[in-house]
């Protein structure tokens, strides 16, 4: 369903973001994203002069390259329009994920890398999405095709331990979930419900 009618209000900044996953020709994975801002007003910048109504105040791109491990293998970032001439001084810097693994540990190590004065925090955030996006990309019967893998064979997004990345996730991957009790029975704990429950509640068996 929709949201309600919202009170009355005046429109002030838009942030579209367009993120994209890919079956590359050579095997790999690639996750792409843009994303831009804009304000509905014109408004005076110091560094810029007038930024007219409807012109970016950001407008980034990612494009990030990963194999059947989801490892990261290349990665380009590129600033089309910047708040300021130095924000593009640190793009080289985001081939430092190169190596990486997205799956446990991914927000940190993005974090150690990019994240501070060594990043931009516009498109260090979006490191987070992209990982979702991998996931979603790489998910499904047609990657696994694509791969030669079988169906039902796992292909990405486990932890150490085997676990799926989605377990315990959210709400509907609870361990506890009729969903996993029926897509991953191996991994069906229903006493884990308890563990998300007050503990002063004493109707909780």
């Amino acid at each position: 369903m929709p949201l309600s009618p919202p009170k009355a209000r005046q429109h002030l900044h838009t942030r579209d973001i367009d993120l994209r996953g890919y079956h590359r020709d050579d095997g790999l994975f690639g996750i792409e994203v843009h994303f831009s801002d804009k304000k509905t007003y014109t408004y005076e910048s110091k560094w810029r002069g007038d930024v007219a109504s409807g012109y970016p105040v950001h407008d980034m791109a990612i494009r990030m390259s990963i194999d059947h491990d989801l490892v990261v293998r290349e990665v380009e970032a590129v600033m089309d329009v910047q708040p300021y001439t130095i924000c593009s001084d640190i793009l080289s810097n985001f081939q430092k994920l190169i190596g990486i693994k997205i799956g446990a540990g991914w927000n940190r190590r993005v974090r150690e890398a990019v994240g501070g004065v060594e990043g931009c925090t516009h498109l260090a955030e979006l490191m987070g999405p992209i990982a979702t996006v991998a996931f979603q990309t790489m998910s499904g019967e047609y990657p696994k095709q694509l791969m030669g893998r079988s169906e039902g064979e796992k292909i990405a997004g486990q932890d150490e331990a085997g676990t799926p990345f989605m377990i315990n996730g959210c709400h509907t991957w609870s361990a506890s979930s009729p969903v996993v009790k029926q897509d991953y029975p191996e991994y069906y704990h229903p006493e884990e419900a308890v563990k998300i429950m007050d503990s002063s509640d004493q109707t909780v068996t």
